[in-house]
């Protein structure tokens, strides 16, 4: 083995731990590494102590449209957006640094993150092919999660037109009270 290529395998294993501990489906550790699947299941069950989650990663755009998520994966976006344009960091990188300001700006909140970090990397590679973009609110000039195909000319976001019952969490408490 090179000294090149060892180094690409520890980069590698460190990339595919910090995507486990960040809650990464083992499909997309087999996506941005060249581990086999055979040394990412066995890292996988070290890290966590258990085995991976089964079954096919999210594929429908839709789950970003709903207005929760929306405003979730808006923020994670628009963070990622920002990092992407003003670094010069590799695009793994990119999603790991913004879901890890998503997931802080959330929480200081007070809130629970809705997006995984595995619906995040979806979200930029859906965006990355063309199937969703960012679309600007004709009230706020907010950037939102939108289909790509949309007519956004009079695009209103869920913040500025939330729908009858967002943000209501029965009688636990409402969303961004103090």
């Amino acid at each position: 083995m090179t000294k090149k290529s060892v180094v690409g395998e520890n980069r590698d294993i460190s990339l595919a731990i910090n995507l486990i501990k960040l809650g990464a489906r083992l499909q997309v550790l087999e996506s941005e590494t060249t581990l086999s699947y055979e040394r990412l299941l066995k890292l996988y069950k070290e890290v966590t102590g258990k085995s991976p989650s089964k079954g096919m990663l999210p594929f429908s755009t839709d789950w970003f449209m709903s207005w929760q998520p929306n405003m979730h994966s808006s923020l994670f976006m628009n963070i990622y957006e920002n990092l992407s344009k003003n670094t010069e960091i590799e695009e793994i990188d990119c999603i790991i640094k913004a879901y890890e300001l998503y997931t802080e700006q959330v929480t200081a909140l007070g809130l629970e993150p809705i997006v995984s970090f595995t619906r995040a990397w979806r979200l930029v590679k859906f965006t990355d092919a063309g199937m969703v973009t960012l679309s600007k609110c004709t009230r706020c000039n907010g950037s939102f999660v939108n289909h790509a195909f949309e007519i956004d000319k009079d695009y209103v976001c869920g913040l500025c037109a939330p729908p009858p019952r967002a943000g209501k969490l029965g009688k636990k408490k409402e969303v961004f009270a103090d």
